[in-house]
């Protein structure tokens, strides 16, 4: 952590960290719990004496803004937060004090004019981008949605008034009218994705009609019916549904939600469109995670399932609700219906953010709205960031002004002092200074004053301007930059903020998302080994594989689930309704590539097998058939088919679990649908399609990390038997698990199977391990027994069914493994790798597993293939506390950094665990303990994975942060899996304040936006979740790989261009005001003007100000592709080399030193001999104006000195300046007298005339500029840095091999460290390719060691899917029943349609 700082520093840290917003935003605490009441009126305990609703029984409207200001606020926000700057402040006060006529110089309109552009331009940049802001918040409020009205029905429940924001109050949509859809697509950019989604697009009812009746008689006419879209009232006619925009939607409201629409608050179930009342939606905005999620009605409320019975009187009933609950993963609530209650809680609510998917329709009662609902309570405010620079700025400037105090506070006495003694001589220019305004001690408070306004410019108000203009054509050059401007989607970078671009330069930390940052969230099918033989995919040559750029084009093409028809059994069509052509599964045309599943799966050689096994009963068809049965049989995959293509097609949860039954299909094995629990399966190597009875489903969890699946296998059409078959047991799971259950005798294939493995997991895919095992008829029946008695347990239930699953999950006869690719974005692995050379530590953020977290981190290079890793787990009922798994990781780890010894760091729970018998290497756990001697101890370095759970008692207090941060720090990455959107926010923030560092976090997803605004620099991607992350974001960008030139050419480049102008502005100003100030000497520190006052006027505005702002804008320290081609360049922004308090320092000493030069040097010239030849003493402003000509050449070219590269506008910048003043001179100075006071009228015939004129400037300036370009010329032939040298090389060179020639000049410490860090072996484009073997895993919550060999899978944990699954399976007795078969399907009615437009690898729901 930060050392804490005290006295001043902690004051002035306390001034500069206080924040505008809390003046403007109020915290709100969450509400108080509520009473929804539903088709019944409020009770009388809800009004008061006035029979007005009481405060706590109204709620917050379902308005959501993420603006910053309104109309009403916009103005002294925005003042407040400008005058956040002490120099603002400082200005503000110079200009008032030229309101008084005493000090005023010249028009005081004219003197706070600059301060008014700049405060103007500034807010007038806010502005822009808060208008931004209020088009995206209108486009979220404004989304439409189905809504109960009509008939006797009325919502009583009461909401708090909306705001009246920026936009809404400016423009006003017309009563009645919809907006065209085209007219929203054209500002998609910005748009949150509960607007608009990618997949499903703008949530505009355009197509349907305005009200929607569903009692089935005819709806009314047209003046009945329509009342218009903006107007939520009642009007009369029948209960139907009509559209209301989002901010209209009230608490205890009925809505009817449709397939593929955004939810728009947190609703409560009360009916699906599916028989058992099964919803699925898509949760990857708000967890991450990209497996559907099944939700199901309450039951009491299952009845209302239209709009007749919605608006009954007869169907009222409460819904108690807890306050607004900010975590994720809690909800508490009750329906009470004729008196009994119904609980309800996440599994039977749909939350605002998330999307309605495989569903037809869903019926509804809004429990939470706009700021009380889980995604608004957990996506925080829009933040007020400013950039580092402008942060170190401050102290620069404070400084200054304390320099200017000196300085007036020098003026003000010497000058009372030097009145006090001459004014008894009776001084001449003391003359009647004896008067109560006007006398010697008074006149010394006067002469300060004039002193601050004489020195004003030690502050300049024109650096602020510049800065604004400099950054706003930075961001210009990231938008207008091709390097990054994505072809395929036709979007370039945008910076959505254009003040911390120098910030980009300095990140030490990036937190980062994994799912749509890193994935593309979709499969491809890699490797099979079947007993012990690899089988690599091979597309065939008329097949490629399909490209990056083709692949969203793919995945839109998969039909709109709406369009497909679920017909698996003729009694099912039957009962669906006809289903015209659309052939039955069995007789589909070929198998559909599956929507998130990429290629299809081709090996020559395995067809050449299976052609050769078809005719013969070899031991090869064995090998193949049971391999690529467990695959196609072991999941809990649908069927449907394509009304368009008449093709099969499958729908799973998950997007690999598709990848892997759709690969089986390709080789043959097609998996053809189940009839309730008949299994249809099409091999190669029967002309009929075998049948299964599906007995049981053994589910997959985290912890038992496999899944099994009893089946019957049943005779073909036309044999004899019915339900005779032998059970066969199918499993698939994690390596490890399955190998400790394998049957004896299957050692050298297990050790096969294992080295491939290895290898997979070295290539960075995900690996799966098949099994299966004959089960006798007699232990079935017996285990069957005990089975049912565990599932009907009402204590400790999942311990015994686990227990009871285990018990026939032995024996196993190992078939193979399969290897799948997590398809990563473009050029992840190479980014990843390049920014860990530049120094950047990564840290990924996540929702999913722990295990798709690692596989993912291996495959990207987050994690070095010969890395040990280190996981802090949630505490389960025997593991360790957190704290203790940190120490124990810190203390075997770690023992050399201190850390134990530090005073924060509590160690009394080391020796707790050592006596408690915690050995961390002696965890016996059968086989799972498989790596050697050297665990702990690879050479890759150390990487942190914690799950979210153990997250959360981490960051609970100080003690456990304070040991995580320095643990962390200590590693070569940390992965958090499982996290919230707020515990990715406080990571960030950990980091953030613990370390006093830079940081940066990106994602594309709305669960991102938390940790998005809370970095100093978020980075939002546009990918497929919407645009939440983008328009809470700082930049935009289209890829990841993005980031790199982001970061290293355009961040590395600002950064050194704003601290090279910013040093260099307050060097010419200090140079200008030096001048001034060494003149005080001889002009009785009287605060008077050595210039003329139109050349201290312009010396910002004309003078010097071109070559600064040239450096801003044109300054380069060495080539884009040199930074590029050597991210260890970037080290110098990150250890702030370009900008700080030495570099400030330094110039302003150069500056004094530079206007001693000059001023005493012209001084002298001019009054040591004589300098006119007609008898006449030298005029003030004919030697002061040949200082100001002299320092102002002296300050041009010092900055042209210290620009890197001149180009043709550096040229005109640091001359235009210089010819500006010598014709200003010119021509001021022959301007008479009649047109107005010109006090330099003739200086010109004594100015160009004198040699003294044209021997002093050019000795001067010189003077002035030969200690910089003597140490410039020093250090580049003598003391060289990397930047230097490669500048000067490539310079040379343009063509040299960067990579293998360029020299760094690094200790031999630095490069090891580095080489350690981060292997040097080249990355693929697509995947990287590792050789040595898979680090250690070392679990600190039980000790355990084990090698990673890529396992991961993914679907959800005990969903309602399975559990229909289950229910319809439990009971069925293994006795034949010939009725079985003529039953209608139930199984599959609740999904009908195939996935559509599937873009990320799905997760689990929790790793407890």
């Amino acid at each position: 952590m930060s050392k804490k700082r005290t006295g001043f520093v902690a004051w002035y840290d306390k001034v500069t960290a206080w924040n505008v917003e809390d003046l403007f935003v109020k915290r709100k605490p969450p509400g108080p719990p509520r009473t929804i009441f539903v088709n019944e009126p409020l009770p009388e305990d809800h009004y008061d004496h006035k029979h007005r609703i009481k405060k706590e029984y109204t709620y917050e409207p379902n308005q959501v803004i993420t603006s910053k200001y309104t109309v009403f606020t916009f103005f002294p926000r925005n003042l407040l937060e400008q005058f956040r700057r002490i120099a603002n402040v400082f200005f503000l006060a110079i200009a008032v004090l030229q309101f008084f006529p005493k000090f005023s110089t010249i028009s005081p309109g004219l003197v706070i004019l600059p301060l008014i552009v700049v405060l103007g331009i500034t807010a007038l940049k806010d502005a822009y981008e808060d208008v931004k802001r209020h088009q995206s918040d209108r486009r979220v409020n404004y989304s439409e949605v189905r809504v109960l009205a009509g008939g006797s029905y009325a919502n009583h429940n009461t909401m708090k008034a909306k705001s009246r924001t920026f936009v809404r109050g400016l423009r006003r949509s017309g009563h009645g009218k919809t907006k065209k859809p085209e007219g929203d697509l054209q500002n998609l950019e910005g748009a949150p994705p509960e607007a608009l989604d990618a997949s499903s697009g703008p949530q505009i009812l355009e197509d349907d009609p305005a009200l929607e009746y569903d009692d089935g008689a005819p709806p009314p006419a047209d003046d009945e019916a329509h009342h218009g879209l903006f107007h939520h009232h009642h009007g009369p006619g029948r209960p139907h549904w009509k559209r209301t925009i989002w901010e209209d939607l009230r608490v205890g409201d009925f809505v009817k939600i449709t397939d593929h629409e955004a939810i728009p608050a947190d609703i409560l179930i009360c009916a699906t469109s599916e028989d058992e009342n099964v919803a699925f939606v898509e949760t990857k905005n708000l967890d991450g995670e990209t497996n559907l999620k099944s939700r199901n009605a309450v039951a009491a409320l299952t009845h209302l399932r239209t709009a007749t019975a919605c608006a009954d009187p007869k169907n009222a009933f409460r819904v108690d609700c807890d306050r607004p609950e900010v975590l994720m993963h809690k909800l508490n609530a009750a329906a009470i219906v004729n008196g009994e209650r119904s609980p309800v809680d996440l599994q039977t609510t749909l939350l605002r953010g998330t999307v309605l998917r495989n569903t037809s329709w869903v019926i509804g009662v809004v429990m939470y709205t706009g700021l009380d609902t889980k995604a608004v309570l957990n996506a925080g405010g829009t933040p007020s960031k400013r950039s580092k620079v402008e942060r170190q700025m401050n102290p620069m400037v404070f400084a200054n002004l304390l320099l200017l105090g000196v300085m007036v506070a020098v003026c003000g006495i010497v000058d009372s002092v030097l009145e006090h003694r001459y004014y008894p001589r009776n001084a001449p220019w003391l003359f009647d200074d004896n008067r109560r305004g006007d006398n010697p001690s008074i006149n010394g408070l006067i002469t300060a004053v004039f002193a601050l306004i004489t020195f004003q410019n030690i502050v300049p108000i024109s650096l602020y301007i510049s800065i604004e203009v400099v950054r706003t054509c930075q961001a210009a050059f990231i938008y207008f930059d091709s390097e990054i401007f994505d072809e395929k989607l036709g979007q370039a970078t945008v910076a959505k903020s254009f003040t911390l671009s120098d910030d980009l330069g300095q990140i030490e930390y990036i937190f980062s998302d994994k799912t749509g940052t890193l994935t593309q969230n979709a499969m491809v099918f890699r490797r099979a080994s079947v007993g012990g033989k690899v089988y690599i995919d091979e597309p065939l040559p008329e097949e490629d594989p399909v490209e990056p750029e083709n692949e969203k084009e793919l995945l839109k093409s998969t039909p709109d689930l709406a369009q497909v028809s679920d017909v698996l059994s003729a009694s099912s069509s039957q009962k669906h309704g006809s289903t015209g052509d659309i052939p039955h599964p069995l007789e589909a045309s070929g198998v559909k590539l599956s929507g998130g599943v990429l290629q299809r799966f081709r090996n020559a050689t395995l067809s050449t097998e299976i052609s050769n096994a078809t005719a013969t009963q070899s031991a090869d068809r064995l090998r193949i058939d049971s391999f690529w049965t467990v695959l196609a049989l072991c999941h809990t995959v649908l069927a449907g088919v394509d009304p368009h293509t008449g093709a099969l097609e499958y729908k799973a949860q998950s997007p690999d679990e598709a990848a892997l039954v759709q690969a089986a299909a390709d080789v043959g094995f097609e998996f053809r649908g189940r009839d309730r629990d008949v299994l249809f399966l099409r091999t190669p190597f029967s002309p009929e399609p075998q049948r299964f009875r599906l007995l049981n489903i053994l589910d997959f969890t985290s912890s038992r990390k496999r899944m099994s699946v009893l089946v019957r296998r049943l005779p073909l059409a036309g044999e004899a038997g019915q339900d005779t078959g032998p059970v066969v047991l199918l499993t698939k799971g994690a390596d490890n698990v399955i190998f400790e259950r394998l049957a004896d005798g299957s050692d050298e294939l297990k050790d096969i199977t294992e080295t491939q493995l290895d290898e997979f997991a070295r290539e960075g895919l995900r690996t799966l391990t098949l099994a299966y095992r004959n089960v006798a008829e007699e232990e079935y029946q017996s285990w069957l027994e005990r089975y049912q008695e565990a599932i009907a347990a009402i204590e400790d239930r999942e311990t015994l069914v686990e227990a009871v699953s285990n018990e026939i999950e032995q024996g196993l006869t190992l078939v193979g493994a399969t290897a799948i690719e997590d398809r990563l974005q473009d050029g992840v692995p190479e980014t990843i790798a390049d920014l860990k050379h530049a120094g950047i530590k990564i840290w990924v953020l996540t929702g999913d597993k722990l295990e798709t977290a690692i596989a993912i981190g291996h495959s990207t290079n987050l994690i070095a293939s010969d890395a040990n890793i280190v996981i802090i787990r949630g505490k389960g009922d025997t593991g360790r506390s957190i704290y203790a798994q940190m120490l124990r990781a810190t203390e075997e780890y770690f023992p050399e950094t201190g850390i134990l010894n530090d005073p924060m760091v509590n160690t009394e729970q080391l020796s707790a665990e050592a006596s408690n018998g915690y050995p961390l290497h002696r965890v016996n756990t059968g086989i799972t303990s498989i790596v050697g001697s050297q665990n702990g101890q690879r050479p890759g370095g150390y990487v942190l994975v914690i799950d979210g759970l153990a997250l959360e008692e981490a960051l609970s207090d100080d003690r456990h942060k304070h040991l995580l941060l320095q643990l962390a720090i200590q590693c070569e990455a940390v992965v958090c899996c499982r996290v919230s959107p707020k515990q990715k926010a406080f990571v960030v923030k950990l980091v953030k304040d613990g370390l006093d560092t830079m940081t940066l976090a990106i994602g594309d997803g709305a669960n991102d936006v938390s940790m998005i605004q809370a970095a100093d620099v978020g980075v939002g991607i546009s990918g497929e979740e919407g645009l939440q992350a983008v328009n809470s974001s700082d930049y935009a960008i289209a890829q990841f790989r993005y980031l790199k030139r982001l970061l290293l050419v355009h961040g590395h480049w600002s950064y050194a261009r704003n601290g090279n102008m910013i040093t260099n502005f307050f060097y010419k100003n200090i140079i200008c005001i030096g001048v001034l100030w060494w003149y005080q000497i001889y002009c009785g520190w009287s605060s008077a003007y050595v210039f003329e006052y139109t050349y201290l006027l312009f010396w910002n505005s004309f003078w010097t100000i071109a070559p600064v702002i040239a450096i801003g804008l044109f300054d380069r320290l060495i080539d884009d592709r040199v930074l590029m081609a050597i991210p260890q360049l970037y080290r110098y922004g990150r250890e702030g080399k370009w900008f700080g308090a030495k570099l400030f320092t330094v110039y302003m000493v150069e500056g004094v030193v530079q206007s001693a030069i000059v001023f005493f040097i012209i001084l002298y010239g001019y009054f040591s001999p004589t300098a006119r030849n007609d008898g006449y003493d030298v005029a003030q402003y004919e030697f002061a104006t040949v200082m100001a000509i002299s320092a102002a050449i002296a300050a041009n070219l010092f900055n042209g000195l210290n620009t890197r590269v001149w180009t043709g506008w550096v040229f005109f910048a640091v001359f235009i300046g210089i010819v500006l003043i010598w014709v200003y001179t010119a021509v001021y100075s022959v301007i008479a007298p009649g047109w107005f006071s010109t006090p330099v009228y003739g200086n010109d015939h004594f100015l160009f005339h004198s040699a003294l004129f044209w021997l002093s400037i050019p000795l001067t300036f010189l003077l002035a500029l030969l200690p910089r370009y003597l140490w410039t010329a020093w250090s580049f032939g003598f003391d060289p840095n990397d930047i230097d040298i490669l500048r000067w090389n490539y310079r040379l060179n343009p063509q040299m091999d960067l990579i293998h020639d360029a020299y760094l000049r690094q200790s031999k410490e630095e490069l090891a460290a580095q080489e350690q860090a981060v292997p040097p072996t080249p990355y693929s484009a697509s995947r990287p390719s590792m050789t040595a073997a898979r680090g250690s895993q070392i679990d600190m919550s039980t000790g355990l060691h084990s090698q990673s060999r890529g396992f991961d899978f993914a679907t959800e944990e005990n969903g309602v899917a399975m559990r229909r699954i289950q229910s319809n399976l439990s009971g069925v007795s293994p006795a034949p029943n010939p009725e079985r078969r003529n039953r209608r399907s139930q199984i599959l009615r609740s999904i009908r349609h195939p996935l559509s437009r599937r873009k990320r690898p799905p997760t689990e729901i929790s790793e407890e």
